[in-house]
Order: structure tokens, then C-alpha cells, then sequence
């Protein structure tokens, strides 16, 4: 099964406010940059986001390390909220529903096809993947503010 790293990062400009998302994949010597955004958004949107599109663009099941900045995103999946909240209709509490649960229903059925570690990191820190991202997120964003 391939090995790849993947980083991970969103940005927006209020929330909500115009977004961006971006993604930096490695594999091997190979690297590849993904980015892209919406004029009207949540930065937790674009974070999930950035993470969907990013195993979205693996062809094939591979083994993957997924960096993220977002602790919405690596504590949902790394201490099973994401899974909770769907098993129970996408309700957070009896009274409260989860939110962006389209997405997170795209991004668990990913993580069927591929074996996904979600490790958090500081963002704006040493990871020059990360700061990457963010620099992409970040100039995504912008090309929706007038």
C-alpha cells in the first residue's frame, strides 16, 4: 500500500466570509499542491475540505499521514466524534446537531478506501508544508474579497 503524506489547511476571511482550502500531498519525491475556495463560508469548512479534496485525489487505497492545524478536524477523527455523530443522525447531543455533516460523511467514507492517521500540528509553526498551505488558503480567500 503507497505511503503518503498529506497537509492540510484553511482559511477565511470572517466566519462566515470567503474561504480557501489548500493541500500539499507527498509521495516519494512527488509533491503536489491542491487549492481552491468559496465566496461565502466557514474556516472549519474549508479545513474539512482541504482534507477531502486532498485523499480525493488519491488513485489508489494508500496508507496516509494527514497534517492538520485544525483540531475541529484531527479531534473528530482521532478521538471518534465524527463516527458518533453519524451513527447517531449527525446529532451532537439530544438537542444539538453536528455541523457540516455532509462533509464529514465524505471525508468518513474516505477514510474507508484509505488508511488515515490524523496527526495536529501547530499552525504557523516549522512545518514549511503547513505554512505552505496556509500561504495558499490564505491567497484563495482573497480572490473573493472585492
Amino acid at each position: 500500500m503507497p505511503v503518503v503524506e498529506i497537509y492540510t489547511d484553511g482559511a477565511c476571511s470572517g466566519n462566515p466570509g470567503p474561504g480557501g482550502w489548500a493541500a500539499v500531498l507527498l509521495f516519494g519525491e512527488h509533491r503536489k499542491e491542491l487549492s481552491g475556495g468559496e465566496p461565502s463560508t466557514t474556516n472549519n469548512r474549508m479545513e474539512l475540505l482541504a482534507a477531502i479534496r486532498a485523499l480525493e485525489e488519491l488513485r489508489v487505497a494508500c496508507k496516509v499521514k494527514l497534517y492538520t492545524d485544525s483540531r475541529y478536524l484531527a479531534d473528530a477523527m482521532t478521538k471518534g466524534w465524527a463516527e458518533r455523530w453519524r451513527r447517531s443522525g449527525w446529532m451532537r447531543t439530544k438537542t444539538e446537531h453536528a455541523k457540516n455533516p455532509d462533509l464529514w460523511q465524505r471525508l468518513l467514507d474516505l477514510c474507508k478506501i484509505h488508511e488515515v492517521e490524523f496527526i495536529w500540528l501547530r499552525g504557523h509553526g516549522q512545518s514549511k508544508h503547513n505554512n505552505r498551505c496556509d500561504e495558499l488558503a490564505v491567497a484563495e480567500s482573497r480572490r473573493f474579497i472585492v
